[in-house]
């Protein structure tokens, strides 16, 4: 009986510690006006179960961003997803938006991802990644929220990663030292 009720007690505190760190997870990086701004493909999922907003800044120009971003896209729109999921580039706005959507073949659209570059000054942009999923069942809300902290940290880790590669290529303006 003791090891049932030790159970139950790490399963709440599990429960207890997600729920406190998804306000954290759920938008990182993104300020609580990038998290309510409309932004392209929000009208494919109406009314979504979820929704996350990630961002950060790059130091480079949104031409410098854009490649990489699509490169994501084409790996993303080539995975294989469960259930009969299919990934599609919904729409492409060269330099600023990425779509992707995520449903069945003749369905509605599921989920939509999609990035965001939005310049600051010549030589710097903010890119926002995006999820909307519409889910309609209690235990796909549920699963969705239990996976959502490693799917932050692999987004937050595709964000950071494109960060580093871009501002890698392109020189410093500034002296150091």
């Amino acid at each position: 009986m003791a090891t049932v009720t030790n159970r139950i007690a790490k399963a709440v505190a599990l429960c207890a510690a997600l729920y406190g760190a998804r306000r954290y997870y759920r938008n990182w990086g993104a300020t609580k006006a990038e998290c309510q701004m409309i932004l392209p493909g929000d009208t494919s999922v109406a009314n979504p179960a979820v929704q996350t907003t990630e961002a950060v800044f790059i130091d480079a120009p949104a031409a410098a961003v854009w490649p990489l971003l699509m490169q994501v896209g084409e790996r993303v729109r080539r995975a294989r997803l469960p259930r009969g999921l299919t990934v599609a580039v919904a729409e492409v706005v060269p330099d600023k938006d990425l779509i992707l959507s995520v449903g069945r073949a003749g369905g509605h659209r599921k989920a939509v991802w999609s990035f965001h570059i939005q310049p600051h000054w010549e030589d710097r942009v903010r890119v926002l990644t995006r999820a909307r999923i519409a889910l309609r069942r209690p235990g796909e809300v549920f699963a969705v929220e239990l996976l959502r902290p490693a799917i932050a940290l692999g987004s937050r880790a595709l964000l950071l990663g494109v960060k580093r590669r871009v501002e890698r290529r392109i020189p410093s303006v500034l002296p150091h030292g």
